[in-house]
This record gives C-alpha cells, sequence and structure tokens, in this order.
C-alpha cells in the first residue's frame, strides 16, 4: 500500500509581492530537503502557456511529494514551517493574500492493497 502524501501548497501573494514572496519560498527548499520524509520540494511560479488555460488565482505552488502522513506532519510542525504562516499569512503585513493547502494519495479509494509477509493459500 502507498503510504505517500502529495501537497499542493497554492499561494495568492498580495498586489506587487509576487516576486519577493518567492524568494521567501524558495528560501524553505534546502532545510526542508534534508528532512528525511522529504522526497520532493519545490516551489514553482506560474507562467502563461497557450496549451494551459487554467486559473490565474493562485501564482506560485509548492509541489510536495512526503514518504507518509507522519512526514509531512512533523514537516507542518517545523518551527521554520510555523513562522513562515505566521508572519506571511496570518499577520496582516504579510505577503499573502490567500493560501490553500490540499494533500492527496495516490491509492484508488477502494486499493486491494497486498498485505507484507502474507502466506499464499
Amino acid at each position: 500500500m502507498s503510504k505517500k502524501i502529495y501537497c499542493l501548497a497554492r499561494f495568492r501573494p498580495k498586489p506587487g509581492k509576487e516576486t519577493e514572496l518567492f524568494e521567501v519560498l524558495k528560501a524553505l527548499e534546502p532545510d526542508t530537503l534534508r528532512e528525511d520524509g522529504c522526497i520532493q520540494y519545490i516551489v514553482t511560479r506560474r507562467i502563461d502557456n497557450p496549451c494551459a488555460g487554467g486559473s490565474e488565482e493562485y501564482s506560485i505552488v509548492f509541489n510536495e511529494i512526503w514518504r507518509d502522513r507522519e512526514a509531512f506532519e512533523a514537516h507542518c510542525n517545523r518551527k521554520a514551517i510555523q513562522h513562515f504562516f505566521q508572519t506571511q499569512c496570518l499577520d496582516e503585513n504579510g505577503m499573502v493574500e490567500a493560501w490553500d493547502v490540499n494533500v492527496y494519495t495516490d491509492e484508488p479509494e477502494h486499493y486491494d492493497a497486498p498485505v507484507m509477509g502474507a502466506s499464499c493459500g
């Protein structure tokens, strides 16, 4: 059974703050990539492309993959991550106008997961 957690953390910067917010988020990458449960942690920004006509609502997105739920939750509880959300998202002087964080699994809802160590028969 897959235990991986996929997270999309989307941010809408306040007007004129996109470049600065992107740099603040980029600064979170090195230490996060050192976390044992971190498989991928990449901050990205929206670009125009004629083949992708999606919403422009959130222009900065973290694309994250975590080993499991515990690794993701440990990351969320790190002081640096808590500090970012407090100072940039919750504080009225922060650079984030709105944010949306969701986690996903790659398993179908009723997946017939193999049982490791089960005997045949």
